[in-house]
């Protein structure tokens, strides 16, 4: 078992939150385009890495304003960001799980020897 790959899993899925975040903080800021953080899978094949963050360029609905002119609203839908934060945690909860297992395992197999 490499705990490393698990580390940096959790890594990643910090990134992801903190991307994530930023969208929730900036939704009702007027132009704002929403980010999404893109994993793909490690080198070799194993783990997660960060691939990209990329911006949605989609266009935010328009929003009037009392002086009677029209700007773009943020692009962020708040339902998805949920999705994508809870994605996040259960990342980041079974690699901690995963590396906790590994130390218990480790310290077991250390009580045997010695």
């Amino acid at each position: 078992m490499n705990i490393y790959l698990n580390a940096g899993a959790m890594d990643v899925a910090s990134i992801g939150m903190a991307v994530t975040a930023n969208n929730i903080a900036n939704m009702n800021t007027d132009g704002f385009h929403a980010s999404s953080a893109r994993y793909a899978t490690g080198p070799g094949g194993q783990g997660v890495q960060l691939a990209e963050i990329r911006e949605d360029a989609s266009p935010g609905a328009p929003v009037w304003h009392p002086s009677s002119f029209a700007v773009e609203a943020s692009n962020t839908d708040l339902n998805r960001e949920m999705v994508n934060m809870i994605v996040n945690e259960r990342l980041y909860q079974a690699n901690a799980a995963a590396i906790s297992t590994y130390e218990g395992m480790l310290g077991t197999v250390l009580d045997i020897v010695t």
